[in-house]
């Protein structure tokens, strides 16, 4: 099964692109199940029909589905949300900020996510097409493993097995109520669906990620940091496609101007993501909207390959044992923004506002950083 997931800058075309293609890859017989996981769902207009939570059958191999966040949410959070609420309103009564509070940012997103992985798990359809929310909302889920048993492990007063021995005192004497076993159950599903979540999307043979752009500076610019935060979680990005080109007749009398900066802007596309295959879109005549048109333009995008295939893949992280060498890819990186630390077994790499933990190779256990470069979109880090 292939997982292809489409994301960008709001508003670049990324619903229009993924059913672009998943029109185009049903068409060749695979089974395709398009997913919008974007709470400002608009997947049912680029279809011209209504699309609900359940998949909706729109060809012999295609369906597509809107997630319901609110439905996926009750599903995941249920009795966890219910005993934390407790907790919360112990000491300041009930309320609507109770309920905000335990809707914390990109969980909904998250509870999206794992629709996916509940889909891919029933092998169903060969391939599955994400019309993802904006870049910035769909990495939010990468940091959710790590966050939110951080806040389970400090919100929960006791273990389960403690539950049975001490659980009474520690309730009187702390004044909180003790989890009961359903809510561990809810914990530890949780916790091992969101494992199972990060090994399927860092199998770059299953998932790859398309960057969706238009040639315009500020558009380009927010691609590049994407990228490069793509790139800091291990994500695979095998295309760039580059939509609402202008064709040259267009540009012709009072949008004259725009015909250098368009070049420009192409230019540095085709320069920036010289190694990933990148796919260019003009600006049709109608409205991206209803199958036929969609079918249309799939063809035309992907004419020259196949859209199911992993179209590109760069090794990430590098390891170098004789010379004690990490190396990590961060293109478009600016060494001022980059930020490295060590704790214990443990490294912690940033960029701007993006951080990422991860644990220092086997390899290089027990050593010392004593030294880091940043050269040609690699940081590299020297351990001894």
């Amino acid at each position: 099964m292939r997982i292809i997931i489409y994301t960008g800058k709001g508003g670049v075309g990324k619903t229009s692109m993924a059913a672009a293609t998943a029109c185009n890859i049903a068409k060749s017989g695979k089974r395709v199940l398009i997913m919008s996981t974007d709470q400002a769902h608009s997947l049912g207009d680029s279809f011209d029909r209504k699309i609900g939570r359940d998949p909706e059958k729109i060809t012999e191999h295609l369906h597509a589905v809107e997630i319901d966040t609110v439905y996926e949410s009750e599903k995941c959070w249920g009795n966890l949300q219910d005993y934390m609420k407790q907790l919360l309103t112990l000491r300041g009564g009930n309320g609507i900020e109770v309920e905000e509070l335990l809707v914390f940012p990109g969980l909904e997103e998250l509870f999206s996510m794992f629709k996916i992985l509940d889909v891919y798990e029933t092998g169903t359809y060969d391939t599955i097409i994400v019309d993802c929310a904006p870049t910035g909302e769909t990495l939010a889920l990468l940091k959710y493993p790590e966050r939110l048993s951080g806040l389970i492990a400090k919100i929960l007063p006791i273990e389960r097995a403690a539950t049975k021995t001490v659980g009474k005192v520690v309730e009187k004497a702390m004044k909180i109520p003790m989890p009961k076993d359903h809510v561990f159950d809810d914990i530890e599903l949780l916790m091992e669906k969101m494992k199972r979540l990060q090994q399927l999307l860092m199998n770059k043979e299953v998932v790859s990620l398309r960057v969706v752009t238009t040639p315009e500076k500020i558009v380009i610019n927010e691609a590049k940091r994407n990228f490069t935060c793509l790139c800091l979680y291990h994500y695979n990005v095998d295309a760039i496609i580059v939509n609402h080109i202008y064709p040259a007749k267009a540009m012709e009398g009072y949008f004259n101007k725009w015909a250098k900066l368009q070049e420009e802007a192409l230019q540095e596309i085709k320069e920036s993501f010289s190694e990933v295959p990148r796919f260019y879109v003009e600006l049709q005549q109608q409205e991206l909207r209803t199958l036929e048109v969609l079918e249309s333009v799939g063809e035309r995008i992907f004419e020259a390959c196949n859209p199911n295939a992993v179209l590109f893949q760069k090794k990430i992280y590098k390891v170098d044992r004789k010379k004690k060498l990490l190396q990590i890819y961060l293109p478009f990186a600016d060494k001022k923004d980059l930020r490295l630390e060590q704790d214990k077994n443990e490294l912690l790499v940033g960029v701007r506002n993006e951080n990422r933990k991860f644990p220092i190779p086997a390899e290089f256990a027990g050593s010392e950083i004593t030294g880091a470069k940043f050269e040609e979109g690699y940081l590299n880090i020297k351990f001894e």
